[in-house]
């Protein structure tokens, strides 16, 4: 594939890298386009000469999902970091896929308002969307697309589409913003999204408190009902023998006594001003799995974890854990874990492993629908061919 055939286009194109790599596969060009029309215009082109995109933000998760069939082009929206609108007096604001959260909450803060997703600083707001990835606050303010009320989008043909809020093209029928969070650039390129916000708490309290396996699904249900309100309730734990840290998140107006009565509820524990050091970070890296439960589950997924000696961090009350193997291991050791957390649950998925031939996502009922929804918006494969679930 010539330089050229992009270069026409007028978007700065490089030779990809190593470190470019998309769960182990090396693309061959990397193109870095600096507004949504280049990012159309850079589509158009792939789809004129079939080439397979997978588009790219703060390359934070880029591990994570399957590795692509094939990836001629990474699609770099580091360039794209624009926050184009920022209606304080609406709790609204614009930005393009590129703005890494760290550099939107910093503008946010200024106006006294914030994003509620925890995201890391690093990532961007298009690789936040498209891995779908929730933090602590979750169990108060919703995942990304609860938060998300408008997108900006560019199809595999080079079409720029918009839904929901600042609306100029639809694609009718779909609601865009709730179809591409969460699919892992399988369906297109996000490259604008409007979110609602929130004003920044007066305060913030936490309960840190350290429980048996045995009385935490207990204390964590007592707790979310607790007239206190937590906005956020998670649980840690670093070992298989370990036993169970509990933190609980009470913002806003008289956070220190609603944080003192959830200490009551509790049985006891710490009432800090920060949180604890592992609050919103994920357990490990290289091999990672995202358990997906109703609350009541959540003893059988503390002993799954137990059995297979896999750490464990997440919301015990949201019913979204995220689950990392202790020390080394085998590809039929993580085989069979996976396994393990899909009995005790209602979905394990592998979100990031190195291993080729373990099963990532599981039995899926949809399926047939979300194939008729990549054949919809990607008719020739072109977009991150392969990442997500069923191979789509």
């Amino acid at each position: 594939m010539p330089r050229e055939l992009l270069e026409k286009t007028g978007v700065t194109v490089r030779d990809a890298v190593p470190g470019d790599a998309v769960a182990g596969v090396e693309p061959r060009r990397v193109a870095l386009p600096e507004t949504v029309g280049e990012v159309a215009a850079v589509l158009r082109a792939c789809a004129a000469h079939d080439l397979a995109v997978t588009p790219v933000g703060g390359g934070t998760k880029l591990h994570w999902g399957a590795p692509p069939e094939r990836c001629d082009v990474l699609l770099d929206l580091c360039c794209l970091n624009e926050i184009v609108e920022h209606a304080a007096g609406d709790l609204v604001v614009r930005a393009q896929a590129g703005v890494t959260m760290g550099a939107l909450a910093e503008t946010l803060r200024l106006q006294g308002q914030e994003l509620a997703l925890d995201a890391p600083p690093d990532a961007t707001v298009g690789g936040t969307l498209a891995t779908a990835a929730c933090g602590p606050r979750a169990f108060r303010y919703g995942a990304p697309r609860d938060l998300l009320i408008g997108v900006t989008v560019v199809l595999a043909d080079g079409t720029v589409a918009r839904s929901g809020g600042k609306v100029v093209k639809n694609v009718a029928g779909y609601d865009l913003g709730k179809l591409f969070t969460g699919s892992y650039g399988t369906l297109g390129v996000i490259a604008e999204a409007t979110f609602r916000l929130h004003p920044l708490p007066a305060d913030r309290r936490w309960l840190v408190a350290e429980l048996p396996p045995a009385h935490v699904r207990e204390v964590a249900e007592a707790l979310a009902a607790s007239q206190a309100e937590p906005s956020a309730v998670e649980i840690d734990r670093p070992d298989a023998s370990a036993p169970v840290a509990l933190a609980a998140l009470v913002e806003g107006t008289a956070a220190e006594p609603r944080a003192h009565a959830l200490r009551e509820t509790a049985g006891g524990g710490e009432v800090s001003e920060r949180p604890p050091p592992w609050w919103g970070l994920l357990p490990g890296a290289e091999t990672l799995v995202e358990a997906r439960f109703v609350p009541t589950a959540l003893d059988g997924v503390l002993e799954a974890a137990r059995e297979h000696g896999f750490r464990l961090r997440g919301s015990a009350v949201s019913g979204r854990l995220h689950l990392s193997p202790v020390g080394e291991v085998s590809a039929a050791r993580v085989a069979d874990a996976v396994a393990g957390f899909r009995e005790r649950t209602h979905a394990a998925v592998l979100l990031a492993s190195p291993y080729e031939g373990v099963d990532r996502w599981g039995r899926t009922g949809a399926l047939p629908l979300m194939r008729r929804v990549k054949t919809r918006f990607d008719p020739g494969r072109r977009m991150s061919p392969g990442r997500f679930v069923g191979g789509i």
